[in-house]
């Protein structure tokens, strides 16, 4: 299909937290690093153009972390997009720790989560952020420590909406009891479905859910695959129609593929103009439940 006649706005819109109004495809900012997500990209004048060339084509969502680099991805954010244009929403992550290249540890602690705050505040040029998440749920602190922390920096204006990653429903219960929680940011793709609880409890409450690893379509995006049929129909590429499964999938959707090439960018928001019939969804629901069973 062609991209050059595709935008953002095409998959619809969200509103997180009942008031930010997003284009329901977005842009995950983790691939903007160094290889195991640290440090700087091979390519930095490349990174920028994609967070440029993603504003363009209308993305006004960008999720980041500070453990992106860790900080790369937001500093790289701040470079291409700031001054941000008035729709222009980043959301950003704290609560996970960096020791090195694929080196991934959770540290809650209020003192912790506050500074990373401050410092995601000044490395992406923001007096407010509009959605903070909580990057994982520290096992050794209270999860109501952990929420209350950031509940404090919102009341202090410097947080609009607050999020969580990788969580079931009975932490984000646990966690709505000490504040409200706009979105949650799961792993869930066409071909891993374990957030699917989390995802029915999300559209039952218009809540705001964000799939990491959008695109992990498998099997299924090999030739002769049902996924690379059904996308030749729509004269598509398959990563494009998992893309237009999740945003059929539910409402409160909000797709963050990431990418560190235009081309590929380009490609992914191109899915904003692939609406699937039922039944073409029902068949690519049923092709990866048949093909992993």
């Amino acid at each position: 299909m062609s991209n050059s006649n595709i935008t953002a706005d095409q998959a619809g819109t969200f509103r997180i937290g009942g008031d930010i109004e997003v284009n329901r495809l977005g842009y995950g900012a983790m691939q903007l690093t160094g290889e195991g997500v640290w440090k700087e990209p091979s390519n930095p004048d490349e990174a920028v153009r994609v967070l440029r060339r993603a504003s363009e084509l209308g993305v006004n969502f960008i999720d980041t972390a500070d453990a992106y680099g860790p900080f790369t991805a937001n500093r790289l954010i701040k470079e291409a997009l700031h001054p941000y244009n008035d729709d222009m929403t980043v959301a950003t992550k704290v609560g996970l720790t960096r020791a090195g290249p694929n080196d991934w540890r959770p540290v809650g602690r209020p003192e912790y989560l506050r500074q990373q705050v401050e410092l995601n505040l000044m490395d992406l040029g923001l007096e407010r952020i509009d959605l903070m998440q909580l990057h994982r749920v520290d096992p050794e602190v209270p999860i109501a420590d952990q929420v209350g922390e950031l509940k404090k920096m919102q009341e202090e204006g410097k947080i609009r909406h607050i999020g969580l990653s990788e969580v079931n429903t009975e932490q984000f219960k646990e966690a709505q009891k000490v504040t409200s929680i706009a979105s949650v940011q799961n792993r869930y793709n066409l071909a891993n479905r374990e957030s699917e609880e989390m995802l029915d409890y999300c559209t039952d409450n218009n809540i705001a859910f964000i799939p990491w690893f959008p695109l992990a379509t498998g099997e299924l995006a090999q030739e002769g695959g049902p996924l690379a049929q059904l996308a030749e129909e729509h004269n598509a590429k398959p990563a494009q129609l998992a893309l237009a499964w999740l945003l059929k999938r539910s409402d409160v959707i909000l797709p963050i593929p990431g990418t560190s090439t235009v081309s590929h960018l380009e490609d992914n928001i191109a899915a904003a103009g692939i609406k699937l019939s039922d039944e073409e969804f029902n068949t690519l629901t049923n092709a990866v439940e048949n093909s992993s069973s």
